[in-house]
């Protein structure tokens, strides 16, 4: 057994651990992870410094969550855009395959709360839905999910990788993940080895705060990038944890410094158990207006909602940069609250947008 698994083993997952570990009431912790089970690893358990921190928020249930009227079961209506079990096709070009329910830490504010944790998936289910991807020639984009991949064995997520890379049409495989940043011991030099045989991969890393950024942590992910894998990050926006614009930007900053590209900023979703996780909409956008001119471009991720019902990802942009276009200029504000004019150049037909 590999020391990340000793590490999984040894996780807080039932209400007498917490109630001892954090002086909780643990019949009402039992009731809330009754419905939404809960996973502390002793990694990630090591980052909380204090009760009610922004490490502890991610993790340690909470009874609102069973007492929430306002969140969705499925918000981004991934069953509804599952053609086979294990697949949503909601884009043409690009698919996600789940291929499994487990997490090194099961955060409490997650979109698939309705089944992260819970039984697990059958491997001939994953198999079906490499089948359907290499039925429809349109799919050249995958993206593993769950749970998250890799806390699957390496024997496990190569075959898998495998299966993918036998497809002809499929171009790029994409992994979502945790691990890096909560269970970072899991990153080993024989897992590298084997991801780096299946390029063009990418990983994208739910990084949420700084003090995630660990040197293990680090490490992790400068060995994932010596195997020639470009990483990003996808940063949940969440209430009384990173909702400022301090927060975020020490976040991103060091993210670069260990060669992790931002790459989306989230409005929290309408899960179902995450109510009092959400922000309004303008932090977000009051977060990025706050980045632009004082960070790196290269920090500045993408503010995004994933819309209820499977409407998809929908950028948000603060709105008062523009402030006029006309067919002489474009009159715009810049970070310093200055404004500017752009000449439009001198053309005969007006832009007609194609």
């Amino acid at each position: 057994m590999d020391r990340w698994q000793h590490i999984l083993k040894k996780s807080l997952v039932r209400s007498h651990q917490l109630a001892e570990t954090f002086g909780l009431d643990g019949e009402e912790i039992s009731k809330v992870i009754e419905e939404y089970p809960v996973r502390i690893n002793p990694y990630f358990l090591s980052l909380i410094q204090e009760k009610d921190d922004p490490i502890y928020r991610q993790v340690v249930p909470d009874e609102q969550e069973i007492h929430d009227d306002v969140g969705m079961y499925d918000p981004l209506n991934e069953e509804g855009d599952s053609p086979v079990p294990s697949v949503v096709h909601r884009y043409e070009d690009r698919a996600l395959l789940m291929v499994t329910h487990q997490c090194p830490v099961y955060c409490r504010f997650c979109t698939r709360k309705r089944f992260v944790g819970k039984a697990p998936i059958p491997r001939e289910m994953v198999r079906r839905g490499i089948e359907y991807i290499n039925a429809h020639n349109e799919i050249k984009d995958v993206i593993l999910s769950g749970g998250d991949p890799l806390i699957l064995k390496d024997k496990e997520l190569e075959e898998i990788l495998r299966g993918l890379r036998e497809i002809p049409h499929l171009e790029i495989i994409r992994i979502g993940t945790r691990v890096p940043c909560a269970l970072p011991q899991r990153i080993t030099k024989r897992l590298c080895r084997m991801l780096k045989k299946y390029h063009p991969l990418y990983i994208n890393i739910n990084f949420i705060h700084p003090r995630e950024i660990t040197g293990e942590a680090a490490a992790a992910c400068g060995r994932l990038a010596d195997a020639g894998i470009p990483l990003g990050s996808q940063t949940v926006l969440l209430k009384g944890i990173n909702d400022d614009p301090d927060t975020i930007k020490e976040l991103l900053q060091k993210l670069l410094s260990i060669r992790v590209k931002p790459y989306y900023l989230y409005q929290a979703d309408l899960t179902r158990g995450t109510e009092h996780f959400r922000t309004p909409v303008e932090c977000g956008l009051d977060v990025i207006r706050g980045l632009q001119g004082r960070v790196s471009g290269m920090a500045i991720p993408r503010f995004v909602i994933d819309l209820p019902g499977g409407g998809g990802k929908v950028p948000m942009l603060p709105p008062d940069y523009v402030l006029d276009i006309n067919e002489r200029e474009i009159i715009v504000r810049n970070f310093n609250n200055e404004v500017y004019s752009y000449p439009q150049p001198e053309v005969e037909k007006a832009y007609k947008g194609g």
